[in-house]
């Protein structure tokens, strides 16, 4: 094997459900950063964020990353903010890990995302109103974190099993583009 594959996008993209199906089609193990960090912490995110503030789960974030970037073989769910900072994205290209970018629409996670108690980040009175603003500040930061763009508007199965066929032998992970 080579590397692990880093699943990064805006919250409600996809990571977890797509990772989760991607690692059970190529065999590989999967981890899902945020649930890596509250099992460390032994406390939720939201716990983490009221306790801490965003600084201090960033903190622990960049930690989770370094922990798991070396490894290899894996399927890796990056939370929301890990690939905005350009040193844990240098340690995941740094273990040969491919970053894919789970692109969704703006109107697609707002849909996803309008009833959601968990992320912190959106325990707002006016939530569209944070996700378009997080939307366009995080966005171009995704695409230039990511090897390859991923077209992940359809349903979690249909997306890991498109990301597989690019890990079936002859067709490789080449970095660069969109894939639909």
């Amino acid at each position: 094997m080579q590397g692990n594959i880093v699943l990064c996008g805006f919250m409600g993209s996809g990571k977890t459900s797509i990772g989760r199906r991607l690692a059970r089609l190529l065999d590989r193990e999967f981890i899902d950063l945020d649930q890596y960090i509250e099992e460390k912490a032994g406390m939720t995110v939201s716990q983490i964020f009221e306790k801490e503030g965003e600084a201090g789960f960033r903190r622990r974030e960049a930690q989770a990353a370094a922990e798991v970037a070396p490894g290899d073989g894996r399927v890796i769910a990056s939370g929301g903010g890990t690939v905005l900072y350009p040193k844990n994205v240098e340690l995941f290209h740094q273990g040969g890990s491919v970053i894919l970018y789970l692109d969704v629409p703006l109107a697609a996670l707002q849909e996803r995302l309008k009833n959601d108690k968990r992320r912190p980040l959106l325990q707002v009175p006016d939530r569209r109103q944070v996700i378009a603003r997080l939307y366009r500040q995080r966005c171009p930061l995704y695409r230039a974190a990511a090897d390859r763009i991923i077209d992940a508007g359809a349903p979690a199965i249909v997306v890991a099993k498109r990301i597989a066929a690019l890990w079936q032998p002859g067709q490789g992970a080449a970095p660069g583009g969109k894939m639909s």
